[in-house]
């Protein structure tokens, strides 16, 4: 099955990508998450200023066929969250790169450079 795994973008493990602007990095779920997840119902996202670690959970994504934990992919402070995608959760299923969930502000770029590429992500996606 092929899923769409945008260039620009970098992935987690965990079906979350992460694009850079500055210093700040926007997370969502990718198209592999969204239609293993199936139709998603709700979303629980953290409060803006929140404090997150690399790979710490961050909220829940809810669908008819389970519930699933959100990972941040890298250390930063929460400074802005979707709370469209509270009241329109569906969001996620027909855009999922155009459907940010968090942006966070992380302290070192670097860090970002050690999420997997995209071709890394569809092996990773290819192996499950």
């Amino acid at each position: 099955m092929s899923h769409n795994i945008p260039k620009e973008l970098k992935y987690t493990t965990d079906h979350e990508w992460a694009q850079l602007e500055g210093d700040i990095v926007s997370v969502g779920i990718t198209d592999f998450a969204q239609s293993a997840l199936g139709d998603i119902v709700f979303v629980e996202l953290p409060e803006v200023g929140d404090e997150l670690s690399k790979e710490d959970s961050f909220g829940v994504v809810e669908s008819i066929k389970s519930v699933s934990d959100l990972y941040a992919p890298l250390n930063g402070e929460v400074v802005e969250v979707n709370t469209e995608l509270v009241d329109s959760p569906e969001s996620c299923n027909e855009s999922p790169y155009g459907s940010w969930m968090i942006k966070l502000k992380v302290s070192s770029s670097d860090e970002f450079n050690s999420l997997m590429s995209p071709e890394a992500y569809q092996e990773h996606c290819e192996s499950l």
